[in-house]
């Protein structure tokens, strides 16, 4: 299987190197009224390319002076003259020409725009446009280079990812307790997260993925990499010091820690592959190359792990292996803190998946030890566990009631780069609103007075001009065959300000009119209207995307549970963290706090991809946690326990490993918030928010308070469904009959319970 895989692998790297290099696609919601006009400019304006490249040169004259000083002015149009003739450029406008100087005369700008799009701009007319910035600056002048020419892929394998592996690594070796276990788990998590990568690299041409979808499949399939095979892992180690031989132990990890790590990565590959739902093709590609990274981070798991443990069997876990002397030690501290004999003796715990007479101190293993005490706590008071967490929570999740969706432009860049300076200049030259203007088309082809399209286009001007939040409406640009006219209103406010939004459903109201008098169609648009356009189709979209993907995932926990509340109160855990990981992100993105811990150059609103591509992702995630932790507890309940000892034997086994598995995804997603990328950013900081709130308050806290609160009902299922459902005996119930007699549990004999506890 080793071999398989390593071919698997080779082929990957191969075919990820032989490919050509994909390339990035401009952002487009098919159906709105900004898309449509972007493809009627296209059909009627073939000469342009209606989302081609863009690019401002923006002059400021030395202090004291003017850019239309003869010197100033000389210096700015031999800058513009030496893009002439350039291989993609398509014209470039003369500022003094057309009006492009402040009135305090002191800043200019010239677009330039291109026959093709900001993707498809070769290096060597961005090093042209760079050159030709030089010019200026050489003659005295500031000058900035604004718009998407100079936009560039985002690059995986900065130091902050690496922090985030060695952490993961550290915490790997802590959990497990062997260096060789912990290298297992990275190698085959690494073996998944290579090939993911190389295949989206592979395919990144003839599907039109993005570096984005790269960086995501990186993340995801790292994350769960490294979780699934320590899950596995642990299951191994945990049967290896019970006895068994390695053959043995690989496969009952398989059959039961496997069975878990399939259902889980079933829900994350479900809640990813949902995505499609929404519409948008960039966020539909995000989704399928997450879901294909998680399910090779399944296989990989399911094949690769088992089989290294035929190699490495007794470095990962030797029988029966003896307490480090770090455990030695804290045992000793306990014993004495509780006044128990130094052997140790009526300190025991016995669970039902051991064999009889394997009785280890529960002192032995610290993190077992402490996973069962936190289980106890909770059970004397899941009221009040309950209690304090939800209302936390919900403190944390406040915030999220200001959430404001927006697409990051130029303003959210570092003040480091000269888009961002070039933005800067704009606004103070121009005012805010000039670097998002909208794009108002006019289509005169249906109307039945399409003779008089200037009469039309006038109208259409003065009724803009007349909106309350319009600074200005150039003149109007017709087609060749003047059946389609094209007019620029400039807003008063920025890009991304809620006053920008309303003005542009204001303009689509007023136009409205004009339709109905002269027949011809009116849309707005630009990259301002579109990313409002995007931003409404995800609140749109986000209740039918919630709807299939619980209601998916609730029927998978039902079939992997037996139970109807459990799932329900996984889904309602979740709505608690993903709502505290939004929180997050308006106190940090849009009230900057901590903003500059984190590297984040400037506030405004949430990209508005992130809260459906969260949602999705951690809710996903959560079910992982939610697996994890309650097969343990609903192995022990169906081999006879009370629902009580379920929930401390599923914290004494798998408390540990949910904790370990939780800190290694936060410390990749953590990684990530070192990217220059606003979206990587922003993906990075709401997803690791979202898995500390998940996994350590609503699945550590929440879930046993509830499981205590509900007792056997929680483990009910209606008859109907009892028969309907599969059972999947995710418990591993048919490997228990394999068990040896001698390591059996006379039937005579009742279950025995961790000492001091007593049936509920």
């Amino acid at each position: 299987m080793g071999g398989l895989w390593l071919g698997v692998l080779v082929v990957a790297i191969a075919a990820a190197g032989l490919a050509p290099e994909g390339k990035e696609e401009d952002l487009s919601m098919p159906g709105t009224e900004s898309q449509k006009a972007f493809d009627l400019l296209d059909e009627r304006f073939p000469q342009s390319n209606a989302q081609g490249a863009e690019a401002r040169l923006v002059f400021r004259a030395p202090d004291g002076q003017r850019v239309t000083a003869r010197e100033n002015k000389a210096a700015v149009e031999d800058t513009l003259g030496s893009l002439d003739g350039g291989d993609q450029v398509a014209s470039a406008t003369d500022p003094y020409e057309a009006g492009a100087v402040s009135e305090d005369g002191t800043i200019a700008y010239s677009t330039i725009t291109y026959t093709v799009g900001a993707v498809d701009l070769t290096e060597q007319t961005k090093s042209a446009l760079e050159d030709a910035a030089s010019r200026a600056r050489d003659a005295g002048l500031t000058v900035e280079i604004g718009g998407s020419a100079l936009d560039s892929e985002e690059e995986p394998g900065g130091t902050t990812e690496i922090i985030g592996v060695a952490v993961a690594a550290v915490v790997l070796v802590l959990a497990l307790g062997s260096l060789v276990a912990a290298g297992l788990s990275l190698l085959t998590a690494f073996v998944g997260v290579a090939i993911a990568f190389g295949l989206v690299s592979a395919l990144a041409v003839p599907l039109g993925l993005t570096s984005t979808v790269a960086i995501l499949a990186l993340m995801l399939g790292l994350a769960v990499g490294i979780d699934y095979a320590l899950f596995i892992t642990s299951r191994f180690r945990d049967e290896r010091a019970q006895g068994r031989e390695p053959e043995e132990a690989a496969g009952r990890a398989a059959g039961t820690a496997g069975s878990a790590v399939v259902f889980a990565g079933a829900t994350v590959f479900i809640a990813l592959i949902g995505l499609g739902v929404v519409g948008i093709p960039e966020l539909t590609k995000m989704g399928m190359g997450g879901a294909g990274a998680v399910a090779l981070a399944v296989l990989v798991a399911l094949t690769l792990v088992p089989a290294l443990f035929g190699f490495f069997g007794n470095g990962v876990s030797p029988a029966r292996a003896k307490p480090r002397a770090w455990e030695r030690i804290l045992a000793r501290a306990v014993r004495k803190a509780e006044g128990a004999p130094r052997g140790g003796a009526g300190n025991y715990a016995i669970s039902h998946d051991e064999p009889a007479g394997d009785r280890r101190p529960i002192a032995a293993d610290p993190a077992k030890r402490m996973g069962t005490r936190w289980a106890r706590f909770v059970l004397r008071r899941p009221a009040a566990v309950l209690l304090v967490a939800g209302l936390g929570l919900g403190a944390v999740a406040l915030p999220a009631l200001s959430l404001e969706l927006g697409l990051p432009g130029d303003e959210s860049k570092s003040v480091e780069t000269t888009q961002r300076r070039a933005y800067d200049l704009l606004s103070e030259g121009f005012g805010p609103g000039f670097n998002g203007p909208l794009t108002v088309v006019v289509d005169m082809s249906a109307s039945s007075g399409s003779g008089d399209s200037r009469a039309t286009t006038d109208l259409v001007a003065r009724t803009v001009r007349g909106v309350d939040g319009v600074v200005s409406v150039g003149d109007p640009v017709l087609s060749r065959t003047k059946d389609t006219a094209v007019l620029t209103a400039i807003p008063r406010t920025a890009p991304n300000s809620g006053e920008t939004k309303d003005l542009v459903h204001a303009i689509r109201g007023a136009v409205s009119g004009v339709e109905a008098d002269t027949g011809a169609g009116i849309l707005v648009t630009g990259t301002t209207a579109m990313n409002i356009d995007i931003s409404e189709a995800m609140s749109d979209a986000l209740i039918p995307y919630l709807t299939v993907v619980i209601g998916l995932a609730v029927l998978l926990l039902m079939v992997v549970f037996r139970s109807l509340l459990v799932p329900v109160k996984a889904a309602l855990g979740f709505l608690l963290s993903v709502g505290a990981a939004f929180g997050v992100l308006v106190a940090v993105f849009q009230w900057g706090w901590a903003a500059d811990l984190l590297g984040i150059e400037q506030t405004g609103p949430v990209m508005s991809l992130m809260p459906i591509l969260i949602i999705g992702i951690v809710f996903g995630l959560a079910m992982d946690y939610e697996v994890f932790l309650l097969t343990r507890m609903r192995e022990t309940y169906v081999h006879g326990a009370s629902p009580g000892e379920a929930i401390v034997n599923g914290f004494r086994h798998s408390g540990r490993v949910v904790a370990a598995a939780a800190i290694i995804m936060i410390s990749v997603f953590a990684g990530f918030i070192g990217m220059s990328s606003p979206t990587i950013q922003t993906m990075g900081v709401g997803l690791a928010a979202a898995v500390a709130f998940d996994a350590f308050v609503v699945r550590m806290a929440i879930v046993p308070a509830v499981l205590a609160l509900l007792g056997h009902r929680a483990w009910w299922l209606p008859p109907i469904l009892n028969r309907v459902l599969p059972n999947v005996d995710i418990e591993g119930e048919k490997l228990s009959t394999r068990v040896p007699a001698a390591a059996t549990v006379p039937d005579a004999a009742p279950p025995r319970l961790p000492v001091g506890r007593h049936r509920q």
